[in-house]
């Protein structure tokens, strides 16, 4: 494991806007991890606010080598995260931390500075 790796800091929130650091991408819901970050859409796993995140929305980046995976609930948290996908998550040997968005990417980005390996999914809606 390069230890150079690490995760980029989501540069600014807003509503339906997220921008992360060293990207030019405009994404609404964005996934990140040590050395990436790409958009998160929910057409690719048919994802919907209830049951909310699934193992596959989430796959690719437990695989990144990480600790800690923050999950961004959207900014009024209407998108639920179920068991499954926490025992899933957890299975890998890694931390969840499911907050309201702003919550999320505050705690991410402490967690970057921190140099803990870190991921990250946000929805930046409702």
């Amino acid at each position: 494991m390069s230890g150079s790796m690490t995760s980029p800091t989501i540069a600014s929130l807003r509503w339906g806007e997220m921008k992360v650091e060293g990207s030019d991408t405009l994404y609404k819901d964005c996934k990140v991890w040590p050395g990436g970050n790409r958009t998160w859409d929910w057409r690719e796993t048919g994802t919907r606010h209830t049951p909310g995140v699934q193992p596959a929305d989430v796959n690719e980046i437990v695989n990144k080598g990480i600790r800690t995976l923050v999950i961004g609930r959207g900014m009024d948290e209407a998108l639920q995260v179920p068991q499954e996908t926490l025992s899933f998550i957890r299975s890998k040997g890694i931390d969840a931390v499911v907050l309201q968005t702003e919550k999320a990417v505050q705690q991410y980005n402490k967690l970057v500075k921190e140099g803990v390996a870190v991921g990250g999914i946000f929805h930046s809606t409702c």
